[in-house]
């Protein structure tokens, strides 16, 4: 059985996704877990530089800020992130900004953040009599 159309191409307009608002930022999905002395946070910034983000950290608060740029040409299917992303995060403890560490490797964000000396655990010698 053979089926015939007159528009070859209606499918595939189906696929296509419209370009999202660029002025609109995005959240940046995040994985983020806790060790002793620190937090690691991961995120993937596929096609970014260290120069495309801005972090912040202000005590307990981590900001990410970067844009992706705008695809050239007209694409079939778009599904890849373009324009402005922000995510801001309040972590549960103060952050020492001075030692924070950042890395980007094969397009995944990896930050260190060290716990400020208040916030890490102590351990507290009982002394006996």
């Amino acid at each position: 059985m053979f089926y015939i159309t007159t528009a070859p191409y209606r499918s595939v307009r189906r696929w296509s996704v419209r370009p999202a608002e660029v002025d609109v930022p995005r959240a940046l999905p995040v994985d983020v877990r806790e060790q002793d002395e620190a937090y690691l946070l991961t995120a993937y910034v596929p096609g970014l530089k260290a120069e495309d983000l801005n972090i912040q950290i202000v005590e307990d608060m981590l900001t990410i800020e970067g844009e992706y740029s705008q695809h050239e040409g007209q694409a079939l299917l778009c599904e890849l992130p373009v324009g402005s992303f922000r995510r801001s995060l309040r972590l549960p403890a103060q952050l020492d900004a001075e030692k924070a560490e950042a890395k980007i490797e094969n397009g995944v964000l990896t930050l260190r953040l060290p716990k400020a000396e208040s916030a890490r655990p102590r351990a507290i010698k009982v002394l006996s009599k």
